[in-house]
Order: C-alpha cells, then structure tokens, then sequence
C-alpha cells in the first residue's frame, strides 16, 4: 500500500480549531452547582443550574453572606437587633429599629391576625421558657407557675405598636423569636440576590425549607417531602419558577421525656408543645399571599403559614384557606397522610402510601 498522504497545514489549523470548538462546548455544559453552610440551626443548600461556575459561585456566596447577616440581625438570644428590641420593651421603653425589622414586624402582625394569633412570634419568653433557646435541649418540663403566669400576660403580637422606625409594646412580656419565620424570609431574599447576580434558575434550601427560581435544564427541580419518622422522603414533586415549600414538625427540634416528645412548635393558647401532627408541608404558588409581582413573598408564607397549620391539628385545613393556600399536607400524630387535591395532583407517594384527599 501507498503512504498515507501528509495533511497540509490548513487542515491541521482547522482540526485544532474544531477541537477547539469541541472542548468549549463540553466546558461549557450547564450543571448544578451547589454551596453549602450551616446557618439558622440548619443546613443550607444553593443550588445554581448554570455554565458559568464562576458566576455561580459569586451569586451563591453573596446568598450565603446575607444569611450570615440576617442570622446575627435577628438571633433570638445572642446579642443582635432583635435581642436590643427585646430588652426595650422589658423596660417598658420604646426603641428606633432598622427599616427592614420594621417591615419584618408589620408583616408578622398581618401574618399573626389572619393566623387568629396562632403564629406568633411575640412568644420568644416562652420558647426560651422550654429551653428551646439553645443548640442542645435539656429534657425538662418549666415551671408551672412560670408557665402560668406567661399565660396570663398574654404576649402576642398585637400588642406592638410601631410607627416608622419606632417600636414599643402594650405588653412588657412581648419577647419577638423569628424562629417560624426567618429562614422564609431568607429564602426570599436568597431570590432577589440570585436575580440581581443574573441567576434564573436555583433551588435554594434551609433545612426543608425551599424556593425555586427558574428549572434545571428543561425539567423543573424536584424536590422531596421528608417522612417524620424515616430517614427517607415520603414523596416527591416539580417545584416551579417562585413557588416555595415550608414544612413544620416535631422531628427535628424536640426532646424526649417519659417517652413523650416535645417539639419546639408551641401552642400559645395552652403553652404546651402542640401534639396531633408530625409534620405539615405548605407549597406557596406565585401570587398567592405574595406581596408583589416579583413573587417575593412566597418564602415567607411558605415558612409562616405551616406553623398555624400545624398547631390547628385537626383544624390545618381551615388555617391554610385562611392564607389561600390550596396545597397542603399533613402527617397526624397516628401516621395519617391527609393531602388536598390540588396538590395530590403533583405527588408521586414513595411506598404503599394511600393519603385522604381533603377540597
């Protein structure tokens, strides 16, 4: 046979130039980058689908940061604006807050009334009462008379009365805890953050609580609802441009004693650890209780709006019509699965799992 002929110097330009052009293409195949911390108590996880790493970090890392500053702004009981709030109004005094706490106690007002004060973060005095102001919980019941004459006071948060920047209360025994409501708020402005960076599509999560911008590829994120009592999801589902999902339940801060749990949720009409429920998930859809067009918003509800839920037990249905909520699952205390038809539309149940469907 011949020698095979010598490629000429214009075709070895050109093969280079398509390896070329084939090696960007694989380095610039779009991926889920995620960045992780811990803040708030929790995991947090931002997932970025994207082909600019870099970008991805810049953005995810400017998120992380804003969380870093809104859990030092409003710790419930280490030094923070919050605990300065907290320490004027048990001297009786009025105090000038930032705009954002502020804006954060309005809402928590409106979100406090339409609940019929069942969220209500004016309870911190007895959170801190059960000793839930702590990374660790001791197993221990407070004492009655304490308890009682928490009751008896009746902090709530009605009891504000704000004007402007200034902040002061009726009530001296108005102890604010966000603790229902920060990681929604973080949520929300996780996507404002991810919008200013250029970011459309994330899934950003803090500790099950979850929001999701834009769709990975040409799917939307999924997501997992996690079984109370299993080391394993209970179902799966889409999750859409701006919806996001909140889940409250007594498996993750809690304490046991006598073979009794204590969850942290609290009820503020008995002061007791509530009981009835394991877990209540509430999925916001754009628009739906959402303080503007941007969808910003539906974090904070999603995250609020579990917790009355949660503590109506038997009553959750009538707690999310309130908040126009038309997807909603519920746990009870005996393994009931109770889920409303809208949303059971969205569910692919993970086992032999058949839920009551609820209008």
């Amino acid at each position: 046979m011949g020698a095979r002929p010598a490629l000429s110097s214009c075709c070895l330009r050109w093969l280079g130039l398509l390896a070329c052009v084939l090696l960007l293409g694989a380095c610039s195949r779009a991926d889920v980058f995620h960045h992780e911390a811990f803040v708030f108590g929790t995991r947090v996880d931002v997932a970025v689908y994207t082909d600019d790493q870099a970008a991805a970090d810049k953005a995810a890392q400017a998120v992380l940061r804003e969380f870093d500053r809104l859990h030092r702004a409003y710790h419930a009981w280490e030094p923070s604006e919050l605990t300065a709030l907290n320490a004027a109004i048990a001297r009786g005094e009025a105090a000038t807050v930032s705009d954002e706490l502020a804006a954060l106690l309005k809402d928590a007002q409106r979100i406090a009334a339409t609940s019929d004060e069942l969220f209500d973060p004016a309870l911190g005095a007895l959170v801190a009462l059960w000793g839930f102001h702590a990374d660790t919980f001791v197993p221990l019941r407070p004492d009655p008379a304490r308890l009682q004459a928490l009751l008896d006071a009746r902090p709530r948060m009605a009891d504000l009365v704000i004007d402007g920047n200034r902040v002061e209360s009726r009530n001296p025994a108005v102890q604010l805890d966000f603790g229902g409501y920060a990681k929604g708020y973080a949520l929300d402005r996780a996507a404002v953050i991810l919008k200013q960076q250029g970011v459309d599509n994330a899934l950003v999560n803090i500790g099950g609580n979850v929001l999701a911008l834009g769709k990975k590829g040409d799917q939307p994120w999924r997501i997992g609802i996690q079984h109370p009592r299993e080391p394993a999801p209970l179902a799966a589902m889409p999750l859409y441009d701006g919806e996001a999902v909140g889940t409250s339940g007594d498996y993750q801060r809690y304490f046991m004693l006598d073979g009794q749990r204590y969850a942290h949720l609290l009820d503020p009409r008995t002061g007791q650890p509530a009981h009835g429920t394991q877990s209540m998930t509430v999925l916001v859809t754009p628009g739906v209780g959402a303080r503007n067009l941007d969808n910003e918003g539906t974090g904070t509800l999603s995250d609020a709006a579990s917790k009355p839920a949660y503590l109506a037990g038997e009553g959750w249905r009538e707690q999310t019509r309130r908040f126009g909520i038309e997807h909603a699952l519920r746990i009870a205390e005996d393994g009931r699965v109770e889920v409303t038809r809208a949303l059971r539309a969205r569910l692919q149940f993970i086992g032999s799992v058949e839920p009551r469907v609820v209008d």
